[in-house]
C-alpha cells in the first residue's frame, strides 16, 4: 500500500499524462485547478447527496429488519436468508435486476405505476428520479450487512434487563425505548460511520447503471476521477482530486471516531 500512495502523491504534484511522454512537476497547480473545478464540487455535491439519502435507511431499515427477526417472528431462517441474500450478489447481477425494475416500458416499476394509473417514470433518465433510483438499488444490495451487526448486537442484550424493566411495568414500547435502542448505540454509531464510508466512495453501480447521467446528474466524484484520470488521460490532476476526496475521507473518519467516546457513556 506505502508505494502507490507515494507514488500518486507524487504524481499528483505533476502534468503526468498517458499521452505525453514527459513529466514536468507543477507544484500546488492541480490543486488550485480542483478548488476552481465546477465539476469537481458538482461531482462532490452528487456523492454528498447521494450519502444523505443512503445512510438513514440503511441504519433504520436494518434496524427495522433485526427488530422483526428478533421477536420471535415465524420461519426466523427464512427472513434471515432472505434480508442478507442480496448483499452476497455482486455488483454486475444486482445492477441487471435493476436495470429491468427500471426498463420505461417493460419494467415492474412503470408497470406497477400503470396499474395504478399513473404515468410511467424515466427512473433512470430523468434527473430528478436517477440518484433516488440508484439510492434504492443500494439500500436493496446492502442493507443486509446491517441487519447482521444489529441481530448480532440484539442477541448480545442481557435478558435481565428486559425481566426488570417488565417487573417496573414497562410495555413493549417502553421496552424499545428505554432498554433496546439505548443498549444498541453503539452498534448504531458503527453501522453509521461504515455506512457513510461506503456511500462516500459509490462508484460501481452508477458507473454500470448511468455512466453518471443524465447531465452528470448521478455522477459521483469517484467517476470523475477516472474519467479525468482514464478519458481525459490527465492523471497528475486526478491524483490530485483523488488525493482532496482522501483527505476529506480521513476528517469525516476522525470526526466520527470522535464521537464513539460518547456514545460508549
Amino acid at each position: 500500500m506505502v508505494w502507490p500512495i507515494v507514488q500518486g502523491l507524487w504524481m499528483s504534484f505533476t502534468d503526468e499524462s498517458l499521452t505525453l511522454n514527459g513529466t514536468n512537476f507543477v507544484g500546488f497547480d492541480n490543486y488550485a485547478e480542483a478548488f476552481g473545478d465546477p465539476d469537481v464540487w458538482s461531482s462532490l455535491g452528487n456523492t454528498v447527496f447521494f450519502t444523505v439519502i443512503t445512510v438513514v435507511p440503511l441504519v433504520v431499515v436494518a434496524l427495522g429488519m433485526a427488530l422483526l427477526v428478533h421477536s420471535g417472528l415465524a420461519g426466523q431462517w427464512v427472513w434471515r436468508l432472505a434480508y442478507f441474500a442480496p448483499f452476497l450478489l455482486p455488483v454486475t447481477v444486482v445492477t441487471l435486476i435493476w436495470q429491468w425494475l427500471y426498463q420505461p416500458d417493460l419494467g415492474m416499476a412503470n408497470q406497477l405505476l400503470d396499474t395504478l394509473g399513473m404515468e410511467p417514470i424515466g427512473w433512470l433518465s430523468d434527473e430528478k428520479f436517477a440518484m433516488w433510483s440508484i439510492a434504492a438499488l443500494t439500500v436493496w444490495w446492502t442493507v443486509g450487512f446491517n441487519f447482521l451487526l444489529y441481530l448480532a448486537a440484539l442477541q448480545s442484550i442481557p435478558d435481565q434487563l428486559y425481566e426488570a424493566a417488565a417487573l417496573d411495568g414497562a410495555g413493549a414500547w417502553r421496552r424499545l425505548f428505554s432498554v433496546t435502542l439505548p443498549q444498541l448505540s453503539r452498534t448504531t454509531a458503527l453501522v453509521g460511520m461504515l455506512q457513510v464510508l461506503a456511500s462516500l466512495k459509490v462508484f460501481d453501480q452508477i458507473f454500470i447503471l448511468t455512466k453518471g447521467g443524465p447531465n452528470n446528474s448521478t455522477r459521483p466524484i469517484l467517476e470523475y476521477i477516472y474519467d479525468v484520470g482514464f478519458t481525459g488521460y490527465r492523471l497528475g490532476y486526478a491524483s490530485a482530486i483523488s488525493y482532496l476526496f482522501f483527505a476529506l475521507i480521513i476528517i469525516i473518519s476522525i470526526a466520527q471516531l470522535r464521537f464513539f467516546p460518547r456514545q460508549e457513556g
